[in-house]
């Protein structure tokens, strides 16, 4: 699960997330998990873009924010 930008660059996205798409990160979440089951990064990537149309910045930064928080959970 590699970025394809900075850390400053993602925790910008991250932050602007609400505003560009419309929907809190947590909703963003809850779409993911109700999903299609996807085993890789790239297919959820690209299941938002084309399901939500969201630009590959935003979705790349919403599917590394949701593996991280889902790996916290496993692990805490």
């Amino acid at each position: 699960m590699a970025l394809h930008h900075s850390e400053e660059t993602h925790t910008n996205l991250v932050a602007r997330v609400p505003t560009a798409t419309g929907r809190a990160l947590k909703e963003w979440y809850g779409l993911i998990e109700n999903g299609p089951t996807f085993t890789r990064f790239e297919e959820r990537v690209h299941w938002l873009q084309d399901e939500y149309e969201v630009s590959h910045g935003y979705a790349t930064a919403i599917v590394h924010e949701y593996d991280k928080e889902r790996a916290a959970r496993r692990n805490g």
